[in-house]
């Protein structure tokens, strides 16, 4: 499918790919080592882009949970988003964060979270779904964010949308769809405001954004 995680060929893993290859650029611009903080990494992510074979690259990744790493550029903290009080300011030569600032909760958790990433970052690599896609990223259901809440709760608790199963009841759907918060390039904009937004584009619709700062 299209949108499957796992099939190498799909969509979402040709533009990840795409999307990474665009990264390692921005990396390579930079003198070595360079320190990146992953927000909403994987360990799994960075083996399968091969991560030993990157010289002068050191990555922390940052989850609600840590998970075991058995590279020795790679560890794995425990933490949110919206708080990185932990790290100094200008700690990273990168922030890295894919489809995460989303998932933080209300606007004004996104600000916080991209006012820590501006913090610590010396640099930023930020990448977003656009709420303006046609198909819901998600659930994967056509202008799902736009439907009336009442039939939201009704689809989630009637078919299996995506990678969700069917919600028990309408607080594990309401759940569900307050989680997600798309953003517009708008919002993308005022939060990263020294980032040049770069449109990631399909048949010619902007399926994200990606907000990219390179200090000079």
């Amino acid at each position: 499918m299209l949108t499957d995680y796992v099939q190498p060929g799909s969509l979402r893993n040709r533009l990840r790919n795409a999307r990474f290859a665009r990264f390692l650029k921005f990396v390579d611009s930079l003198p070595k080592p360079v320190k990146i903080l992953d927000v909403g990494g994987t360990v799994a992510f960075w083996e399968t882009m091969d991560i030993e074979s990157r010289d002068g690259i050191y990555v922390t990744l940052l989850n609600l949970e840590a998970e075991p790493s058995n590279h020795s550029r790679l560890q794995s903290l425990a933490g949110d988003a919206r708080d990185l009080s932990r790290f100094a300011d200008g700690e990273f030569d990168v922030v890295f964060s894919n489809s995460v600032i989303e998932h933080v909760g209300s606007k004004a958790d996104q600000l916080r979270m991209a006012n820590e990433v501006r913090r610590v970052g010396r640099n930023y690599f930020i990448q977003t779904p656009n709420r303006f896609f046609p198909i819901e990223p998600h659930f994967q259901f056509p202008l799902f964010q736009f439907l009336p809440e009442s039939m939201q709760v009704w689809l989630l608790r009637n078919f299996e949308l995506a990678t969700y199963r069917r919600a028990h009841d309408r607080a594990e759907a309401l759940e569900w769809i307050h989680e997600i918060q798309l953003l517009s390039q708008r919002q993308v904009q005022q939060m990263f405001p020294e980032a040049e937004i770069i449109r990631e584009d399909f048949c010619g619709l902007t399926k994200s954004f990606m907000a990219i700062h390179l200090a000079a």
